[in-house]
Protein backbone atom coordinates (compact mmCIF):
# COMPACT_ATOMS: atom_id res chain seq x y z
CA UNK A 1 0.00 0.00 0.00
CA UNK A 2 1.33 2.98 -1.38
CA UNK A 3 0.63 6.18 0.90
CA UNK A 4 2.48 9.82 1.03
CA UNK A 5 2.06 12.19 4.19
CA UNK A 6 0.58 15.56 3.25
CA UNK A 7 -0.22 18.53 5.57
CA UNK A 8 -3.87 19.39 6.31
CA UNK A 9 -4.07 22.39 4.98
CA UNK A 10 -2.99 21.50 1.39
CA UNK A 11 -6.35 19.11 0.47
CA UNK A 12 -8.42 20.06 -1.73
CA UNK A 13 -11.78 19.35 -3.08
CA UNK A 14 -10.95 16.01 -4.92
CA UNK A 15 -7.81 14.79 -3.53
CA UNK A 16 -7.48 11.69 -1.36
CA UNK A 17 -6.91 11.09 2.02
CA UNK A 18 -6.82 8.22 4.68
CA UNK A 19 -9.62 8.69 7.58
CA UNK A 20 -10.23 6.28 10.33
CA UNK A 21 -7.41 4.00 7.81
CA UNK A 22 -10.16 4.03 5.04
CA UNK A 23 -9.29 5.43 1.60
CA UNK A 24 -11.69 8.52 1.27
CA UNK A 25 -12.12 11.63 -1.12
CA UNK A 26 -12.06 14.93 -0.04
CA UNK A 27 -15.37 16.89 -0.25
CA UNK A 28 -14.33 20.15 1.16
CA UNK A 29 -11.72 21.89 3.83
CA UNK A 30 -12.75 24.72 5.68
CA UNK A 31 -9.81 26.72 7.29
CA UNK A 32 -10.15 28.95 10.08
CA UNK A 33 -7.47 31.02 12.47
CA UNK A 34 -8.72 31.74 15.67
CA UNK A 35 -7.22 35.27 16.65
CA UNK A 36 -4.67 37.38 16.17
CA UNK A 37 -1.87 34.46 17.06
CA UNK A 38 -4.04 31.51 16.53
CA UNK A 39 -2.82 28.53 14.79
CA UNK A 40 -5.06 27.31 11.16
CA UNK A 41 -7.35 24.55 11.92
CA UNK A 42 -8.68 22.38 9.23
CA UNK A 43 -12.06 20.86 8.98
CA UNK A 44 -11.92 18.09 6.66
CA UNK A 45 -15.40 16.41 5.13
CA UNK A 46 -14.81 13.29 3.01
CA UNK A 47 -16.78 10.48 1.65
CA UNK A 48 -15.64 6.62 1.54
CA UNK A 49 -14.02 5.30 -1.73
CA UNK A 50 -15.03 1.84 -1.04
CA UNK A 51 -18.15 2.26 1.54
CA UNK A 52 -19.24 5.63 0.40
CA UNK A 53 -20.23 6.96 3.88
CA UNK A 54 -18.97 10.66 4.70
CA UNK A 55 -16.34 11.35 7.37
CA UNK A 56 -15.12 14.85 8.70
CA UNK A 57 -11.75 15.33 10.65
CA UNK A 58 -10.72 18.38 12.47
CA UNK A 59 -6.74 18.70 12.41
CA UNK A 60 -4.04 21.70 12.91
CA UNK A 61 -3.15 23.13 9.36
CA UNK A 62 0.39 21.96 9.74
CA UNK A 63 -0.33 18.44 10.41
CA UNK A 64 0.62 15.75 8.40
CA UNK A 65 -2.47 13.22 7.41
CA UNK A 66 -1.71 10.17 4.83
CA UNK A 67 -2.98 10.28 1.31
CA UNK A 68 -3.08 7.26 -0.43
CA UNK A 69 -1.90 6.74 -3.80
CA UNK A 70 -4.32 5.06 -6.19
CA UNK A 71 -2.78 3.07 -9.19
CA UNK A 72 -5.13 2.87 -11.90
CA UNK A 73 -5.09 -0.31 -13.86
CA UNK A 74 -7.31 -2.14 -17.18
CA UNK A 75 -8.87 -5.57 -16.19
CA UNK A 76 -10.86 -8.29 -18.43
CA UNK A 77 -14.20 -10.07 -16.73
CA UNK A 78 -14.27 -13.24 -16.20
CA UNK A 79 -17.20 -14.17 -14.34
CA UNK A 80 -20.26 -12.43 -12.72
CA UNK A 81 -21.20 -14.00 -10.35
CA UNK A 82 -24.48 -12.01 -8.60
CA UNK A 83 -22.77 -8.53 -7.01
CA UNK A 84 -19.17 -10.55 -7.58
CA UNK A 85 -16.82 -10.31 -10.74
CA UNK A 86 -13.91 -12.46 -11.22
CA UNK A 87 -11.25 -9.99 -12.96
CA UNK A 88 -7.94 -10.62 -14.98
CA UNK A 89 -5.61 -7.85 -14.94
CA UNK A 90 -4.40 -6.84 -18.26
CA UNK A 91 -0.72 -6.38 -17.56
CA UNK A 92 0.04 -9.11 -15.28
CA UNK A 93 -2.62 -11.56 -15.95
CA UNK A 94 -3.72 -12.05 -11.88
CA UNK A 95 -7.12 -13.01 -11.84
CA UNK A 96 -9.09 -11.83 -8.47
CA UNK A 97 -12.49 -11.58 -7.17
CA UNK A 98 -14.18 -8.18 -6.37
CA UNK A 99 -17.36 -6.52 -5.31
CA UNK A 100 -19.43 -4.71 -8.10
CA UNK A 101 -20.54 -1.29 -7.02
CA UNK A 102 -23.89 -0.08 -7.39
CA UNK A 103 -22.85 3.25 -9.49
CA UNK A 104 -21.35 1.00 -11.82
CA UNK A 105 -23.39 -0.28 -14.31
CA UNK A 106 -22.71 -2.10 -17.59
CA UNK A 107 -20.53 -4.87 -16.49
CA UNK A 108 -20.79 -7.76 -18.87
CA UNK A 109 -18.56 -11.00 -18.79
CA UNK A 110 -15.77 -10.68 -21.48
CA UNK A 111 -15.73 -6.80 -21.05
CA UNK A 112 -13.17 -4.87 -20.02
CA UNK A 113 -13.05 -2.48 -16.54
CA UNK A 114 -10.94 -0.27 -15.15
CA UNK A 115 -9.99 -0.57 -11.49
CA UNK A 116 -8.17 1.07 -8.87
CA UNK A 117 -6.10 -0.36 -6.14
CA UNK A 118 -6.56 1.64 -3.01
CA UNK A 119 -5.31 0.35 0.35
CA UNK A 120 -5.12 -2.83 -0.79
CA UNK A 121 -8.36 -2.97 -2.09
CA UNK A 122 -9.64 -3.30 -5.89
CA UNK A 123 -12.34 -1.66 -6.39
CA UNK A 124 -14.34 -1.40 -10.07
CA UNK A 125 -14.61 2.17 -11.09
CA UNK A 126 -15.56 2.30 -14.81
CA UNK A 127 -16.65 0.11 -17.86
CA UNK A 128 -14.51 0.55 -20.89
Amino acid sequence: MSIEQVEAKHFKKGNYIMVDDIPCRVVGNSKSAPGKHGHLKCKIEATGLIDGKKRMIMKPGESKIPSPIIDKRAAQVLTINGKTAQLMDMVTYETFDTQIPDDVSGVTESGEVEYWVIAGANVIRAVK
